[in-house]
């Protein structure tokens, strides 16, 4: 262990909750599967090359195995916030793949679709009609409305 003081108040602070790296890539893998299911988690990273292995590695470890595991937030609650950050961002695509981790999460198609309503008046009506359009082809794909 380092004498680094800094290092020291940093290990007290974190207590129990700072994984090293592989620990942290193994709670996203199994959060990315949860949500995503092979496709989303293990197709992605078996796929990988030299090129996107770094990103993979990030978006496991990162935003899954040490954003999406806190305790504070539940998954559904994460799942409702991202969709909204993504309407404001107008990222279709990514807000196809997140209405399935957040059906996966527990989120009804009610509650997306409050959330797009929210966005709407916080991001604007042009990038939430998108997002829209895009929660309920994709909620129609996987059988959950009509």
């Amino acid at each position: 262990m380092s004498d680094d003081p800094t290092m020291h108040a940093a290990r007290e602070r974190a207590g129990e909750r700072w994984p090293d790296a592989e620990e942290a890539f193994a709670a996203g893998l199994d959060m990315r599967r949860a949500m995503f299911g092979p496709g989303g988690a293990d197709d992605q990273i078996v796929a990988s090359d030299d090129f996107s292995w770094p990103m993979q590695d990030y978006v496991t470890r990162y935003c899954f195995g040490e954003t999406w595991t806190r305790e504070e937030l539940s998954p559904a609650i994460r799942s409702m916030l991202t969709l909204a950050m993504l309407v404001a961002y107008g990222r279709p695509n990514e807000i196809r793949v997140h209405v399935q981790g957040a059906i996966a999460n527990g989120v009804t198609p009610v509650q997306i679709r409050e959330v797009m309503l929210h966005s709407m008046i916080y991001c604007g009506v042009p990038r939430a009609v998108e997002g829209f359009r895009v929660a309920a082809d994709t909620l129609r794909e996987m059988g959950e409305i009509q």
